[in-house]
């Protein structure tokens, strides 16, 4: 039937072409079309509406070969016709237009044979090709494309794919077949550095992103081979040796060689390191407001030292940072560098120091709910002052780190009076609260779910959004196997705008794991004031008023965890004192923290006790990304009046935060039932070195010691108890996880003999 379609179009074709209407072409007046007769060649699947709308051709209109000739390529250009004809014959006074259409084929199914090792629904969901729409050549390359992309990314780098098309000619419809030979899984098990004689295989692993197989690979995706990170990674293996001087280093195509007939690969960087380079002379020239001397004492590329263009970016910045510091943020370096020989630079600043430039004002806009005393009380510059960057520079960070803003952007604008510059902050506010979900699992607490909500730019005076002061809000209620917990705070960090926080919380805490034979109940408020001395230290002043009550007593408890029960009134004022040098609250390198706490109760109530409490710790970044952790305690408290100190209020050791060989709070004086009475003495060490194993994970050994003794100032080491252990801590997607495995040493108070496991597990969503 479709032969004779296109035949019959050929003969008419013919007929045309020596009929009058073809003279009239090259002389006479075109015939009127009269008629135009659509035909299909196979289902008609595209509406004869749609086929004239893409035609000059028309009723009414002159017959023109140019414009048959358009409406040809215009209906391909659809890309639903798989093949057009047209073509006219006599009629009377004028021409009827016949246009015989193919249509492609609907595709009826699309089919994946062969897919073992991944999963269907993820391909199909990359496909262009789906059912009940046209055929489209472009889309089956494109799909056939996309399916060997995907496998090669997740290390099958032999797959190959084919793609069949089955078309039934009576329905104009077409089967898609992927055909889909799976090779093995390429595994990258070592990487080697060919040519690399100057730095140590371990440390250029460290600059790549593809890593070899290891035992978390199906968390990690650690030893799989993909084409675009191997070209990241020689960008950064030659950035690496740039930065250390070797300017004329080369690194090539990576080679991957297969060992034997497995899919375990061996992937191979070929280098040509070349020689060091290093500055010859430093020369400063166009100085006047500082002496050049002065301005290189600020370099760290100095004669002798690896010359590089990652150290000539940093003096750069150097210079711009001591002149910017004094005001002048217009000063102009340009650095020349020439050649003194084999591996040899000589550097040259040539500066252009400009005028000392003061702000005139402060400009804020961006922020629709933050008010502008919140931003300008974080500015470390004002009107009137000398502009400094780099105080510019320090505000534009203390404004990030608010949280507040996904973006800040701090910059000078000129204006009519010399030597004055607008100061401009421009904001994009982000969203600061949030509702938050959770659940965990720790081995103190057993499971645990909470709920909480946060407002970190709260503002308790502006109903009914309460936002927009600077204000941290947060409430949370948890519930859980041995725990009942509800806080609601509200923190003000700068007091009638004085540098002043000043906070408060309402709390409720009932907690089941606290002791075996009695549970525990606190409920109360706390008020505090916070004022930094400097940037490493501060103080605060807490006063809190809270009900203890301890109930559920074992009918078999001893007499003095009995004698406890019923409600205590404790009110009690702390100040405080904290050092803090760390480079990060997360995962600390280096630093030092320290707190010293003392503490009265007293002040109304029946409980009477004094004392206090330090604790420091010290982190040393070694080689290797490695971290020694060195941590040490000791708190003493006391009752007075005639009072001993409450149960509650003694001090114990055990548990996942200190002696992790023992149970949670198990080191510590005993009565006749050997449950935990607490001590009123507590010292403690612990020294933990951990070291990076994978990408996101890192192994501990760790080794803890500690006192608890029953009376005060009593530091007595008959009773020390010590561990030493194993950890592993991980950073998942679920959140962090922190597990710890300790073995007593000295068992203290315990008779009892083997290891213990401590974990932590977390997540929000």
């Amino acid at each position: 039937m479709r032969t004779s379609h296109f035949l019959l179009a050929a003969l008419t074709a013919a007929s045309v072409a020596t009929s009058p209407f073809a003279v009239a072409q090259n002389g006479y007046q075109a015939p009127i079309v009269k008629s135009i007769d659509v035909q299909y060649a196979g289902p008609a699947t595209i509406s004869k509406q749609r086929i004239l709308a893409n035609m000059r051709t028309a009723v009414g209109r002159p017959y023109s070969d140019l414009a048959v000739e358009e409406d040809i390529r215009n209906l391909y250009a659809t890309g639903n016709i798989a093949n057009v004809r047209i073509f006219g014959e006599p009629q009377q006074d004028g021409i009827r237009v016949i246009v015989v259409v193919q249509t492609k084929s609907v595709v009826k199914e699309v089919r994946l044979q062969g897919v073992t090792q991944v999963k269907t629904k993820a391909l199909r969901k990359l496909l262009l090709t789906k059912p009940k729409e046209q055929l489209s050549e472009a889309n089956l390359e494109a799909d056939r494309q996309k399916i060997l992309d995907y496998y090669v990314e997740r290390g099958f780098k032999d797959t190959k794919v084919d793609v069949t098309v089955t078309s039934d000619d009576r329905t104009n419809s077409a089967i898609v077949t992927y055909n889909v030979t799976e090779g093995g899984r390429t595994v990258v098990t070592r990487i080697r550095f060919e040519g690399a004689e100057h730095f140590k295989a371990k440390e250029l692993r460290k600059v790549i992103k593809t890593s070899t197989r290891n035992i978390l690979s199906f968390i990690t995706k650690a030893g799989r081979l993909q084409n675009d990170q191997l070209a990241e990674d020689v960008n950064a293996l030659r950035e690496f040796y740039l930065n250390k001087g070797y300017l004329d280093v080369q690194v090539g195509e990576p080679q991957i060689e297969r060992e034997g007939g497995s899919e375990k690969v061996v992937l191979i960087f070929p280098v040509k390191e070349g020689k060091q380079y290093h500055v010859n002379t430093v020369t400063v020239e166009g100085t006047q407001v500082l002496t050049a001397e002065e301005v290189k004492k600020a370099l760290r590329m100095g004669p002798g030292a690896v010359y590089s263009p990652a150290g000539l970016e940093q003096d750069i910045r150097a210079i711009q940072d001591i002149y910017g510091s004094r005001g002048y943020i217009d000063v102009q370096i340009i650095p020349e560098t020439v050649s003194a020989g084999p591996q040899l630079q000589n550097v040259t600043y040539r500066i252009d120091e400009g005028v000392q430039s003061y702000v005139n004002r402060v400009n804020i806009s961006g922020n629709t709910r933050t008010k502008d005393k919140v931003i300008r009380r974080e500015l470390a510059v004002a009107p009137g002052e000398v502009y400094n960057s780099v105080r510019v520079d320090a505000s534009r960070e203390r404004l990030r780190n608010l949280n507040y803003f996904d973006r800040v952007d701090i910059f000078p604008s000129d204006t009519l009076i010399p030597g004055r510059k607008d100061l401009n902050v421009v904001v994009t506010e982000k969203r600061t609260g949030s509702l938050n979900f959770g659940a965990g699992f720790s081995s103190i607490d057993s499971l645990i779910g909470f709920v909480e909500v946060t407002q970190s730019n709260f503002d308790i005076t502006n109903w009914p959004r309460f936002t927009g002061g600077g204000q941290r809000f947060r409430t949370r209620l948890q519930y859980g196997a041995k725990r009942r917990d509800f806080v609601i705070s509200l923190t003000e960090p700068y007091f009638l705008d004085y540098q002043l926080a000043v906070g408060g919380e309402l709390y409720y805490h009932d907690a089941d794991y606290l002791s075996a034979v009695y549970n525990q109940r606190n409920y109360g408020f706390n008020i505090f004031t916070r004022k930094a001395i400097n940037q490493f230290m501060s103080w605060r002043l807490d006063y809190r008023l809270e009900a203890v009550e301890l109930y559920d007593i074992d009918r078999d408890a001893s007499e003095e965890i009995k004698s406890q029960a019923g409600k205590w009134i404790k009110s009690q004022i702390t100040p405080s004192f904290v050092y803090d040098t760390r480079d990060s609250v997360f995962l600390t390198r280096k630093g030092t923290r320290a707190e010293l706490a003392l503490y009265f109760s007293g002040l109304g109530g029946n409980v009477k006790t004094y004392g206090f409490s330090l604790e420091a710790s010290h982190y040393i970044h070694l080689p290797w990304d490695t971290i020694l952790t060195l941590n040490g305690e000791v708190s003493v408290i006391s009752g007075y009046g005639g009072r001993d100190v409450p149960i509650f209020d003694r001090l114990y050791l055990g548990g996942a935060n200190n002696l992790r060989g023992f149970n949670f709070r198990d080191v510590s004086p005993k009565d006749e039932n050997d449950d935990p009475i607490g001590g009123n003495t507590l010292a403690r060490i612990t020294v933990e070195y951990t070291f990076p194993i994978v990408d996101r994970v890192r192994g501990a050994v760790f080794y803890d010691a500690g006192i608890v003794n029953a009376k005060s100032y009593d530091f007595g080491t008959s009773h020390m108890a010590s561990d030493a252990g194993i950890g592993v801590r991980l950073d998942l997607p679920i959140g962090p996880v922190r597990i710890d495995y300790g073995i007593p040493i000295q068992k203290g108070y315990n008779s009892g003999s083997g290891g213990k496991f401590n974990f932590n597990i977390g997540y929000q969503f």
